[in-house]
């Protein structure tokens, strides 16, 4: 797909429109399969409206060559807003996972007036100084490094790499499928016809001024899995600690993914954020 100065950003919604809406912005590579069906189901039975789209170079969203976006990490906060203007929404609870989380703390705050409330899950804190913190594992910083010689034209050597990966940032407490995990990689896969334009997302510039979530107005939940490898728990407790009011909800033994085993706790601390 060519690259456009307006790119399609694909999005679907479940539940009623009359309800309450709740936007779900996932992270870096993953496409709107990443935010389970069932998942969004369950969260649209308890009254929400529930809406998840393809991050632009991901699933049926606008692609760019891989290696040169022609974007900035502030036109994907931008993609937000649009999605919201597709579906008629004039204020939803935005909900961010991992990158999409730092998304969504920025849709916060430079669209205040569209969100009601704000959820971040299993990232890291705007405007903070992290220096302090721990970062990824070593052992996953490992597994990282090998990307860098994947053949994102092959498809058999990508689905292996990521479901590798699926694995280094899973739950420490609950089982990895290995099998489920590969069948949503190679669903992923053939629905966005590769992954390698994906893969931008890692060389994105910020492209706007600087933020700092403390300076948020609106309700923060903040959801963190206890052995996260990739943003260890310190993250998540600097992001409750920086805003005033703010709630930890701690997923014991939570990597960095929504395992099934723990979806009742997490849609439960989603559906009752206001």
């Amino acid at each position: 797909m060519t690259a456009l100065s307006r790119p399609e950003i694909v999005s679907e919604s479940f539940g009623d429109p009359a309800d309450p809406a709740i936007l779900l912005i996932m992270g870096a590579m993953a496409s709107i399969l990443w935010w389970p069906e069932a998942f969004c189901r369950q969260i649209a039975a308890r009254g929400r409206l529930v809406i998840r789209y393809d991050n632009r170079d991901t699933g049926l969203s606008t692609k760019y060559t891989p290696g040169a976006p022609p974007y900035a990490f502030e036109d994907m906060v931008d993609d937000a807003i649009r999605v919201l203007d597709d579906h008629d929404i004039r204020k939803a609870h935005v909900v961010g996972m991992s990158m999409g989380g730092m998304i969504a703390q920025i849709v916060a705050l430079k669209y205040p007036t569209r969100v009601g409330a704000l959820t971040v899950i299993s990232s890291s804190p705007l405007g903070v100084d992290t220096s302090g913190l721990p970062g990824a594992s070593q052992a996953y910083k490992e597994h990282s490094a090998e990307g860098a010689d994947v053949d994102w034209s092959d498809r058999g050597k990508v689905l292996d790499f990521m479901v590798k990966d699926a694995r280094a940032i899973a739950s420490t407490l609950h089982p990895f499928d290995s099998e489920r995990t590969r069948a949503v990689i190679e669903k992923d896969y053939d629905r966005s016809g590769g992954l390698a334009s994906a893969s931008n997302h890692f060389l994105l510039k910020g492209g706007g001024p600087e933020r700092r979530i403390k300076d948020l107005t609106v309700p923060l939940l903040v959801i963190h899995g206890t052995a996260d490898p990739l943003f260890p728990i310190e993250h998540g407790e600097a992001l409750a600690k920086a805003v005033p009011g703010a709630r930890l909800v701690r997923i014991e033994g939570g990597g960095h993914e929504l395992h099934r085993n723990d979806w009742p706790q997490i849609i439960e601390a989603i559906a009752t954020h206001r």
